[in-house]
């Protein structure tokens, strides 16, 4: 799992509400029936943003080249590769590794430069060689190892009971092109206690801080970057647990948040670096209650309480509550927990998500 066991009520009041008719289905409660100073994130320098920005946008590094959007492996030494030679109808197949000078050697050919290049190019130069002794040659090349390029993954990663493949913190073989969040969920996802907002990534000696709440609720990949050959992901642990506050949608920083700081819905909305510029302030969610009976959800504007200084609307928050900005108004209860459940499955069970490659 990925955030504690909150998330885990919070999805199966989710899962029930869907089976709900739209008519007897729930309703939100206005919060005004219902019986300044934060610390700042740290920002971002722009010259860091603008570097994080290029990192998610390129299309070749040790690892992988893309043209025409198909992303290939560059083989390097100690990758293991298996050429199949077909005479006839029949196969002939060949493992090699590749030495430490980067070469191979295949039947009468030696030293063939094989690191630096893709399966299709050692392909492509295995046959053009081969011509000069066979005619028709047919010749396949596949990777068996991916030895030369990795990634090291420290912190706040799950260690899968069952396992059939390796989990938890580790060194992990770079085999394809393959993002932050993909590293994570093949590892076995974030524990419950993990920071998703302040994953340090090493490169070269340099520091990048990244935060994934964007690419994982809005679709947005400038802070999920591509993976290099060694770099070193770190996803740390929240700085402080116990009692805490869910805010997401459309505000400028979302995550999980500590309670003393998140007291009120200002405190949470302003923890959370205020609305976007699309968010729709005056019909804000807050989803309390959960495993507790009935769940109960609240409904508030913000624009009251900064606008008309309605205080009423600024309800006090307990631990557990989920605040929710959305950028169009929720009409249908229903409709909009169907569609933010598949983003709770997301995060409650990577172990599906990492399975699946």
């Amino acid at each position: 799992m990925i955030l504690n066991n909150k998330l885990i009520k919070i999805s199966a009041i989710f899962l029930g509400l869907c089976f709900m008719g739209c008519a007897n289905g729930p309703h939100p409660i206005p919060v005004n029936e219902y019986k300044k100073q934060f610390r700042e994130i740290p920002t971002r320098s722009e010259e860091m943003l603008e570097e994080i920005s290029k990192m998610s946008r390129i299309t070749r590094n040790h690892v992988f080249t893309e043209e025409w959007g198909v992303s290939e492996y560059i083989i390097g030494p100690s990758d293991v590769l298996e050429l199949t030679f077909w005479e006839g109808a029949e196969p002939v197949k060949y493992e090699t590794t590749v030495r430490s000078d980067g070469c191979i050697s295949y039947y009468f050919l030696d030293d063939i430069k094989v690191s630096g290049l893709t399966l299709r190019q050692v392909d492509q130069t295995l046959t053009e060689r081969l011509r000069k002794y066979i005619r028709n040659v047919r010749i396949d090349v596949a990777a068996l190892k991916y030895k030369s390029k990795s990634a090291l993954l420290f912190g706040e990663i799950n260690i899968l009971q069952v396992q059939t493949e390796q989990s938890g913190p580790g060194r992990y073989p770079l085999s394809r092109k393959t993002r932050v969040l993909d590293l994570i969920v093949t590892a076995g996802g974030a524990t419950k206690d993990s920071d998703l907002k302040k994953v340090e990534l090493v490169r070269g000696g340099k520091r990048y801080s990244l935060n994934l709440y964007d690419a994982m609720f809005r679709g947005d990949m400038t802070h999920n970057v591509i993976i290099d050959d060694g770099d070193v992901v770190t996803v740390p642990e929240l700085p402080e647990l116990g009692e805490r506050i869910y805010v997401f949608g459309e505000v400028n920083n979302e995550g999980i948040y500590p309670y003393e700081e998140t007291y009120d819905l200002l405190a949470a909305i302003a923890r959370a670096g205020g609305c976007t510029n699309i968010a729709v302030e005056d019909d804000i969610k807050i989803i309390r209650g959960y495993g507790e009976g009935k769940p109960v959800v609240l409904s508030a504007s913000l624009d009251d309480i900064l606008k008309k200084g309605d205080i009423s609307q600024n309800v006090h928050l307990i631990d557990g509550d989920v605040v929710y900005v959305p950028r169009t108004v929720i009409g249908d209860l229903n409709e909009f927990i169907r569609n933010t459940t598949p983003l709770l499955d997301y995060l409650l069970y990577p172990r599906t998500y990492r399975d699946a490659y």
